[in-house]
């Protein structure tokens, strides 16, 4: 846990600056104080935009704060490691006793803390805690989110792998003043950004997340001067869509369903959870010995692939495995993964094999 910062220091922050300026010019040049709220990678891309935005002259804000995720346990080793924002604020210099690692947003004291730094704007991206009545309460000029979708479809947690797992050929990035309901207030700005149908989640993720960094910086003008709000749109609620969390439950694949909606579900549960199948090798003398891997990258095979096989039958063909799937149809495995191994392209697990068959399993672990 960050160190909180003490009454002193939050004096020194807001009393910073020309001793000798006359109190009614300091009010003149005072630049907005903006508290950022997020904590994995794609949060902390965000972060570092806004710090280099701040530090230019001419800037109308500041960051009075920063406010992430408590450290985690995290690797083999289980050390206790602080998330990438924080990482990022502390290798920038950041004040470390402005950086708040709550439980919970809710908590007394942090919003104390929050409410000593009179924001004028909170902006959260990724953060990953609900944000009560109280804390929304405090910023004079709301709080926006940056939300990896075009709302109001693909409301919730993961909305980004819900919509590769749908198979979307366009989504986007949406600025969104936050409001009790999840990801339900008005949407200031958005931006569509077309989908490759081989563009995996974690990818996607950064590309939006960039975007939505840039769409925040153009318009924090409006923001900060209150015309956002009359701009903004009321979501229809009809069109809402929900995307849920992701499970390690889900991880598992069965190739009873066509290759198009696995390869979708490979790229969207990409990094975390990843996805997950058990084949079964089998050497010529029959012996059978079932096998866990894990599919890292993947495709549709796109020729018709007609190809030896008695529809159980895993085959090798250029770089990749192929695997008969439902509707005559078959998954392209360009890279694996097995248990405790690094990552190894399907060329090379192919060749390890030494000529033993291959042959798939459905998720239940009943042979197909």
């Amino acid at each position: 846990m960050m160190a909180p910062h003490s009454t002193l220091a939050l004096r020194r922050f807001l009393c910073s600056g020309n001793g000798a300026a006359s109190a009614l010019d300091a009010a003149a040049v005072r630049k907005k104080n903006l508290v950022f709220l997020g904590s994995p990678q794609v949060s902390a891309s965000v972060l570092h935009k806004l710090l280099a935005a701040s530090e230019d002259p001419d800037s109308i804000f500041q960051l009075a704060a920063i406010v992430t995720q408590p450290p985690a346990a995290r690797d083999r080793g289980r050390k206790l490691m602080p998330s990438a924002v924080a990482q990022l604020a502390l290798e920038r210099g950041f004040p470390r006793e402005l950086i708040f690692t709550p439980e919970r947003a809710a908590e007394v004291a942090f919003l104390s803390n929050l409410s000593a730094l009179n924001p004028e704007l909170c902006i959260t991206a990724a953060y990953g805690n609900i944000l009560p009545q109280k804390f929304l309460d405090i910023p004079s000029c709301g709080t926006v989110n940056i939300h990896p979708s075009l709302l109001p479809q693909y409301r919730g947690a993961a909305p980004v792998q819900r919509a590769l797992q749908d198979g979307v050929t366009e989504t986007g990035v949406s600025l969104a003043y936050t409001v009790r309901a999840l990801d339900a207030g008005p949407v200031i700005a958005y931006e569509k950004v077309k989908v490759d149908e081989c563009i995996k989640a974690t990818e996607l993720l950064a590309i939006l997340f960039n975007s939505g960094a840039e769409l925040l910086l153009h318009e924090l003008p409006s923001i900060l001067n209150g015309s956002a709000k009359l701009k903004a749109r009321p979501q229809d609620d009809s069109k809402a869509t929900f995307a849920p969390k992701l499970t390690s439950e889900e991880s598992w694949l069965s190739f009873d369903e066509e290759a198009k909606r696995i390869h979708n579900k490979v790229r969207a549960f990409a990094g975390w959870p990843g996805t997950r199948a058990r084949v079964e090798v089998v050497n010529n003398v029959g012996y059978h010995n079932e096998l866990e891997i894990k599919i890292i990258t993947s495709g549709v095979c796109s020729n018709a692939c007609n190809k030896a096989s008695d529809g159980n039958e895993i085959l090798f063909s250029g770089s990749a495995l192929l695997i008969p799937c439902a509707g005559e149809s078959w998954l392209e495995v360009l890279e694996l993964q097995l248990p405790g191994k690094k990552v190894m392209t399907a060329r090379d697990f192919w060749n390890g094999l030494r000529g033993q068959k291959l042959r798939k399993i459905n998720w239940k672990g009943v042979t197909q």
